[in-house]
Order: C-alpha cells, then structure tokens, then sequence
C-alpha cells in the first residue's frame, strides 16, 4: 500500500530531479521511491561495513590464522600463491 507524503526541497534539487524524472520517463514519486530505496541500501551496507571493521579491529586475523586459509583456498586464477613465495615477501 503506498502513502502519500509531503517533503520539501530547495528549488535546485527539485529542478535536477525533474530533469532526471523527464529523461528516465518517470514520475517524480517513482524517481523518489528509488532515491529513498538506493540510500537505504546503501547505509545498510556502510553499517554492516562498519560492523565488520569493528568485529575485526576487536579480534583482528594472525598471520597464522591467514596462512591456514590460504594453503586451502583455491580460486583456479593463479593468485592462490602463499604469501610467503609471493614476490617481495620477507
């Protein structure tokens, strides 16, 4: 079920997007519903990018933890070289 809602913008905003609406063949609420979907996913995935920094700056990987996948991992591109034969390693 869709609601109707009222915001406001500044009169730069709303001329950009009334051009975007006419050069995509839209309307200004389906452009909006997008706008609105498009933020929300992407602070989703910041959030769950800052989770994950966290959880790793809490517990962060040893190299040895690091090594054990590395010997297993197998991506069939040659790039699965153990970091110690990598070019450069110490």
């Amino acid at each position: 079920m869709l609601k109707t809602i009222q915001i406001t913008l500044p009169e730069s905003l709303l001329a950009s997007v009334d051009e975007m609406v006419q050069e995509l063949d839209t309307s200004r609420s389906s452009f909006a519903r997008r706008a609105f979907e498009d933020a929300i996913f992407q602070l989703r995935v910041r959030q769950m990018e800052q989770q994950h920094d966290e959880g790793y700056a809490r517990q962060p990987q040893d190299l040895e933890e690091i090594a054990e996948w590395e010997s297993i991992q197998d991506w069939g591109d040659g790039w699965n070289v153990p970091a110690s034969e990598r070019e450069g390693a110490p």
